[in-house]
């Protein structure tokens, strides 16, 4: 029950995991003074952002006997109608912006803050960007309520809730074990990673967006049947 479960939520955290922006906001805090402290702090605040809703959202629809109810369980295939539009929505968004032919993408304003924070700051950032994010905040909701749908409970579900945590963490715990890896190599490295996701954010974004739109409308076809 765990692997099936987690099979459901597997998409969900494959797309919180490709997420750029997050994953150069870790890089600019281990290659700012307080990178000891600061690249673990924002691993951190993103962990607990996921499985913050990620748990919220499998307690809500297990209280409303998701994996019983077929009412319950139409409903939430009928909010992937909702989740699909999104994110169709914002990949019309990521195309309309994306940067054109040797026009240099534009950097979010907090990326020259970053060096100033301390770790609680850091771990805070990490937090709101994870929850707060259009992408992010529905995928983990759906994929709790995805788990508590396929019937998992007691230690099954707290493994695949677990499991989905981790893999959605991937990409923002890459440039953390890189860091405390590689040593004096680290720098080189994460600015090549820097690089390529600030010039690359926009399409890959709008891919991302497309296919999430795609597997969310898929599921919603579920009420169908």
């Amino acid at each position: 029950m765990m692997w099936s479960a987690f099979g459901q939520s597997l998409p969900s955290a494959v797309g919180i995991a490709i997420s750029p922006i997050p994953i150069v906001l870790v890089i600019l805090m281990l290659v700012s003074v307080r990178a000891r402290a600061n690249g673990p702090a924002f691993l951190v605040g993103w962990l607990v952002g996921v499985a913050a809703v990620s748990g919220v959202a499998f307690v809500l629809a297990e209280a409303a006997d998701a994996g019983a109810d077929p009412d319950v369980s139409d409903g939430i295939d009928i909010a992937q109608l909702f989740v699909a539009a999104l994110f169709f929505a914002l990949a019309a968004k990521q195309w309309r912006g994306r940067p054109r032919p040797g026009e240099e993408p534009e950097q979010p304003k907090l990326f020259a803050a970053v060096d100033g924070m301390g770790a609680a700051k850091a771990c805070a950032l990490a937090f709101v960007a994870c929850v707060a994010n259009p992408k992010n905040l529905p995928l983990a909701a759906s994929a709790g309520a995805g788990i508590a749908q396929a019937g998992a409970t007691g230690g099954a579900a707290a493994g695949a809730l677990l499991l989905f945590v981790l893999v959605a963490s991937v990409s923002v715990a890459a440039p953390v074990v890189v860091y405390f890896a590689l040593g004096d190599r680290a720098p080189a490295i994460l600015a090549e990673w820097k690089s390529w996701l600030i010039a690359n954010n926009a399409t890959v974004m709008m891919v991302l967006f497309g296919v999430l739109g795609a597997k969310a409308f898929g599921t919603a076809l579920g009420v169908l049947g």
